[in-house]
Order: structure tokens, then C-alpha cells, then sequence
């Protein structure tokens, strides 16, 4: 992927209008990887074509998998065949540790590489879960490129969630592929719903998972994926922003968003209401209007990216609001506490770090030019703090918004302009 480098100015402006819901890139990108596995054609619609999304699926291709493109659909045609090469993940950190869990089962050496700021992320969760599994591999000095010669040992699986899920989601996808029944041992897991999406689509394939709540998941080994259509949900990490959008200056409606989904951030709905946001539910639109705010108290161990639109929440609540959590941000596309105190310090905004949490003191944003560090949610977070600031805020990097939402400044355009669907 290509390095960011568009400069974007964001006026000031009252926000009205509708937008649907971009696609899931977690729920897409954990779909075409079953599907790319299970034997047959399977159809996953509205996959999107984020940067991450478009990184798996040159992935899944390498690894032997037929994928393309029709209209609003991708088709998948499984059956992956692998052998010793190098998998390229981009920035995705999702698919570097979905599939770092995904090739630990196949008795071959291979390579995961990525490009950006994924060369500069720890490896150390990885490497944790690998060694669990008796697998050996071979890092950069803790960074990538990571050489893995699998296949695991044993039959149970000791796995430590502290840090990600994600290693636990791509084993837990691959662990049909396996010569036996798969017993996962998992100690302190963090970011549960997006455990729960994993298994929810597992299951959406054919395969299930007999757990004891997150501390025990077992998959018998007669299981294999079918080949069937999926379509992708509507993604609640990228529509925080614009439901925040609506709270702190003005009235927008999101299509397409589950209520009942198994994604993370659908708690942004729960951070709105303690603030005392208006918020409306009917069927799969969610309205959000602005009222008076005040500040509030949030734990987002379980969401850390909710953490940037949050920090946009709180900078427009009379008072101080708290964000528990933080230990989760070090290790995003930037250091995201760092990103976050220096541009909303540039805006205006008094933040400070404590232990595992974020102190926000609300009041009035101003115009500022600040660097979004190649980070997506940085330029988002920047981008919608600057519908309510006193002057433009110009931002550096903001093409990184590719990486999950690319439609992003379009859709604030539209809500912008009070569009209607």
C-alpha cells in the first residue's frame, strides 16, 4: 500500500442528512477467510474494499484461493494449498495475526510480511501464542517478517488473549483443518465480542464451537466449512464517528447498522447515552441528535477503537470524562494515547494520562493543523472534532481513512450537506 500523504481541510459545520453504514471489516475479512478454506463457491456480499479487506484477499490468493469481484459481491471459490512463500498483509493487523494463527496449523514454512506502519507493530502477542503451540519461528528482531514452520502440538491449545483476540480468531478458523479435536485453553481475554463474531460466522459456515463461556472453546475435528453466502454487516467502528458527529452538532441517521451485533463498538450507542446524546433505534437505523452533553465514565478494554471517537464525545461534555482502557492503545497504527493527547492538545482540548485511563476535560475546539500519523481513526477522530471546532482543522495523512472506511469524507460531505436517502 502506498504511504498517506493527502492534506484535508474540515470546516466547521452543522451536520443533517443520512448515510449507510460502511461495510465490517472485521466481519468481511473473517468471512473470506472461512470462505477461502471451505470447498465450493461462497458468495460474501458487500465485502467493501478497504485497504485491509483488499490486503486478505491478495493473502487468501497467494495461499490458493480463487477470489473476484462481481458488482457488489466477492466470490470465493476455497480450497487453500499451502506451500512455501511469503503472505503479504499491508497494514492489516488483523489479517497478520488471523493468519499467523491460520498457517501454525499447516505442516509448511511460511513467511508473513506486511508494509507501513505493520513493520514497526510488536510481535510479541504472536509470539506468545506460537510458542504456546510448540511452533518455532523466526522474527526481525520482534518485527516483521515472521517465518513460521508449523504444524502446532498437541491436542490443547494453552492461548494468552491479554493483549489481542485476533491470534485466538485465526486459530480457532483453522482449527477444522486440524488432525484432531482442538481443546483452546484461553487465559485473560481481552476484546470478547469480536471472540463471539469469530464463532458466529464459524457457525454461518457449518462449523461449531462447544465452549465454556471464553476460557474453554472446543471444535471437533469431523467438522469442515460449507460453502454458502454471506453478507456482511454494516460497521459500527467506522459509524461512531458519524453518530458522534450527529450528538455533538446536528441530527444524522445511519442504515444498515445491527443492533444485536457481536462487534465491539456497537457500544458506542452505551458512551452516547451516558453523556445524554439523543439517540433513536428503529429496525436497522440509528439516529443520533445533539443536545446538551455532560461528561461521563466509560470502560473501553473490551473496544479500544472506540477510543478516538470517545475522545471526540468527551471534548464536547461540560466537564471532565473518563476512558478507562488505554493499555490497549500502544500498539494501533500509532500509539494512539500519544496521537490523541498532541492533536486534541493542538485543538484546544486538555487531556491527560493516568493509569489505564484517559481524562478528557471538555469545552470548546478549535481550528489547529495536526498530523494524523498514518493512523485512520487519528484522521476520522481529527475530522469529526472539527465539525464543532471554532475554526477549520486541516489534516495531514488524512488518506489513511482507506485503510477501513474509504467512503468516509464523502459520507461527512453528505451529512454535511443534509442529504437524505
Amino acid at each position: 500500500m502506498q504511504q498517506s500523504s493527502m492534506k484535508k481541510s474540515i470546516w466547521p459545520s452543522a451536520v443533517k442528512g443520512s448515510i449507510i453504514a460502511p461495510p465490517s471489516k472485521s466481519a468481511a475479512q473473517r468471512a473470506i477467510a472461512i470462505a477461502s478454506i471451505a470447498n465450493g463457491m461462497s458468495e460474501i456480499v458487500k465485502p467493501g474494499t478497504s485497504d485491509d479487506v483488499l490486503s486478505l484477499i491478495l493473502v487468501c490468493r497467494s495461499l490458493g484461493a480463487d477470489l473476484s469481484f462481481s458488482g457488489n459481491s466477492l466470490f470465493v471459490r476455497g480450497g487453500f494449498r499451502p506451500a512455501h512463500q511469503t503472505l503479504n498483509c499491508g497494514e492489516s493487523g488483523l489479517c497478520l495475526r488471523m493468519f499467523a494463527g491460520i498457517v501454525s496449523l499447516f505442516d509448511t514454512t511460511i513467511s508473513i510480511t506486511g508494509s507501513g506502519t505493520l513493520l514497526h507493530r510488536p510481535l510479541s502477542p504472536i509470539q506468545k501464542a506460537l510458542e504456546s503451540m510448540g511452533v518455532t519461528y523466526e522474527t526481525n528482531s520482534g518485527k516483521l517478517p515472521i517465518i513460521i514452520r508449523g504444524p502446532i502440538r498437541g491436542k490443547t491449545l494453552h492461548i494468552d488473549a491479554s493483549e489481542t483476540s485476533q491470534i485466538l480468531s485465526g486459530i480457532l478458523i483453522a482449527s477444522v483443518l486440524a488432525n484432531s479435536d482442538i481443546e483452546i485453553r484461553v487465559s485473560k481475554p481481552k476484546s470478547k465480542p469480536y471472540i463471539d463474531l469469530t464463532i458466529e460466522i464459524m457457525e454461518h459456515f457449518g462449523v461449531t464451537v462447544e465452549r465454556e463461556g471464553y476460557d474453554a472453546l472446543v471444535i471437533k475435528n469431523e467438522q469442515s466449512y460449507k460453502a454458502t453466502n454471506y453478507t456482511v454487516e454494516g460497521d459500527w467502528s467506522g459509524s461512531a464517528f458519524i453518530l458522534v458527529a450527529g450528538a455533538v452538532n446536528g441530527a444524522v441517521s445511519v442504515h444498515n447498522l445491527k443492533t444485536d451485533s457481536k462487534q465491539a463498538d456497537r457500544r458506542i450507542l452505551d458512551a452516547l447515552i451516558l453523556a445524554g446524546a439523543k439517540v433513536h433505534i428503529k429496525e436497522d437505523v440509528v439516529l443520533t441528535e445533539k443536545t446538551q452533553l455532560h461528561s461521563f465514565n466509560f470502560d473501553a478494554t473490551d473496544c479500544p477503537d472506540l477510543f478516538p471517537p470517545l475522545v471526540v464525545l468527551a471534548a464536547n461534555c461540560k466537564g471532565e470524562s473518563r476512558i478507562s482502557g488505554t493499555e490497549r492503545l500502544r500498539t494501533k497504527e500509532s500509539d494512539r494515547l500519544v496521537s490523541l493527547i498532541n492533536i486534541f492538545k493542538k485543538m484546544g482540548v486538555n487531556i491527560r494520562a493516568g493509569q489505564n485511563t484517559m481524562f478528557i476535560e471538555g469545552g470548546t475546539t478549535k481550528g489547529a493543523t495536526v498530523d494524523a500519523h498514518n493512523d485512520h481513526r487519528i484522521a476520522m477522530a481529527a475530522a469529526t472534532a472539527a465539525l464543532s471546532a471554532s475554526g477549520p482543522v486541516h489534516i495531514e495523512d488524512a488518506d489513511a481513512v482507506t485503510k477501513s472506511y474509504p467512503g468516509f469524507f464523502t459520507d461527512l460531505d453528505i451529512i454535511k450537506t443534509n442529504k437524505q436517502l
